[in-house]
C-alpha cells in the first residue's frame, strides 16, 4: 500500500519530520440537551501535548473569527493556539458587548454597534467563557491551547488533528457540559506512529453531574429582567 504523506517542518528546529493525522468520533451520553438527543456532538475539543513534557512547536499567529448574528455566537466552541486573535464582529442590527470574566483570560470589548468589530489577543492557556453584557442568552467558549495538534468535532461527533510527528503524546478533551472529573478521566496516552493516520476508539462522554447555571453581567451583578435592545444603529450615528 502507497501512503501519501505531507511534509511538515518544526519551527523550533527546522528539521523535516513525517506527519500523521489523529482522527475519531465522540459520543455524548446522558444529556439533557435536545440537540444531542438528535445525535448532535459538535463542540467537542480534542487536542494532543507531548508526553515528554517538552514544549510543542509553534505555529504562525493567525486570526479566527466569531461573530454574533442571531443574538447567538458562531462558532460556539472555537479552539484556537496561544497568541492568536479573535474578531468579534457585530451581524446584527443591534448593539452588542462581549467579555468574558471567567477562567482563562478576562476581556472586557464594550459596547460597539453592528456592522463594527472588536478583537482579542488570548497569550495564555485556559477555556475563555464568552458572553454579551446586553443579552443573557448568548454565550461562547474559547479553548486557548499552548498546542499546534487540535480538533473541534463535528456533528456527527467526528475529528481530525492533522500535521502530527511521530511520537508519544497525551490527549486531552474539553466538553463544556462535562465536569471536571469526567474530562480527567478521558486523559489517555497515543502513540503515533509513522504509518498513520492513527484511528482512536469512539470516545463517550457523560454529562451525568452537569448543572448548568446562570452568569452574571459583566459588572458581577443579576442581568435586568427585561433586555433592551436599544440603543439601535442609525446611520447618521
Amino acid at each position: 500500500m502507497t501512503w501519501l504523506w505531507r511534509i511538515c517542518f518544526s519551527v523550533l528546529w527546522l528539521l523535516p519530520a513525517w506527519c500523521a493525522s489523529v482522527k475519531g468520533s465522540v459520543e455524548l451520553t446522558d444529556s439533557r440537551d435536545p440537540g444531542v438527543r438528535r445525535n448532535d456532538y459538535k463542540g467537542v475539543v480534542v487536542w494532543l501535548e507531548p508526553a515528554n513534557g517538552d514544549p510543542p512547536r509553534r505555529i504562525p499567529s493567525r486570526r479566527y473569527v466569531m461573530e454574533q448574528k442571531d443574538k447567538h455566537f458562531t462558532p460556539h466552541v472555537l479552539a484556537i493556539p496561544v497568541g492568536a486573535t479573535v474578531d468579534f464582529p457585530n451581524k446584527d442590527p443591534i448593539f452588542h458587548s462581549v467579555f468574558s470574566n471567567y477562567d482563562g483570560q478576562k476581556f472586557d470589548v464594550n459596547l460597539y454597534r453592528p456592522n463594527t468589530s472588536r478583537d482579542v489577543v488570548f497569550k495564555r492557556a485556559g477555556i475563555v467563557r464568552v458572553f454579551c453584557n446586553i443579552h443573557p442568552t448568548m454565550s461562547a467558549v474559547i479553548a486557548v491551547l499552548d498546542t499546534p495538534w487540535f480538533a473541534v468535532s463535528d456533528a456527527a461527533g467526528g475529528f481530525e488533528i492533522h500535521d502530527v510527528p511521530p511520537g508519544n503524546y497525551t490527549l486531552h478533551i474539553f466538553h463544556e457540559r462535562a465536569t471536571d472529573e469526567t474530562l480527567h478521566a478521558l486523559v489517555r496516552a497515543v502513540a503515533v506512529e509513522s504509518a498513520g493516520p492513527r484511528v482512536l476508539p469512539r470516545i463517550r462522554i457523560s454529562e451525568t453531574g452537569y448543572i448548568p447555571a446562570p452568569h452574571k453581567n459583566k459588572w458581577d451583578k443579576d442581568y435586568p429582567p427585561v433586555i433592551d435592545d436599544q440603543p439601535a444603529y442609525r446611520p447618521n450615528q
